[in-house]
């Protein structure tokens, strides 16, 4: 498994933006898809976001497409999230995350068993 580490969140008011950064390490990073996930209280931790190991496939929930983006820098192990025209109901813990390697194909996931790996989540809080 590897570690990541996530950061970047904070308190926004609606519309503002925020980036968030994963650094991994303990594993080969480009051979893992990535994704991001987020949690408000009382509810389940739900998909966000999600880039294949190339950086070439992407995918992202329908709350936030045209809103987020995500990248990855395969060099620097590190995965982002921008968050663009930021809603109340984007207030979470978010969490970077880690699928097992792939060997051969270019994949998205989107289920949380997918993945292996975890950041400790960063919290963004976004005020109307």
């Amino acid at each position: 498994q590897m570690h990541l580490v996530d950061s970047g969140g904070g308190l926004v008011q609606a519309g503002g933006s925020l980036r968030l950064s994963c650094t991994a390490s303990g594993g080969i990073f480009s051979l893992s898809t990535m994704g991001w996930f987020r949690q408000a209280p009382g509810r389940e931790r739900e998909f966000v976001s999600a880039i294949s190991r190339s950086g070439k496939n992407t995918d992202y929930a329908d709350s936030v497409k045209g809103r987020f983006t995500i990248s990855r820098d395969n060099a620097q192990n590190t995965v982002s999230l921008q968050m663009n025209s930021l809603k109340p109901e984007d207030t979470a813990v978010y969490f970077c995350a880690a699928a097992r390697p792939s060997f051969a194909l270019d994949l998205i996931f989107t289920r949380q068993n997918d993945y292996e790996s975890w950041g400790q989540g960063t919290q963004v809080t976004v005020s109307s």
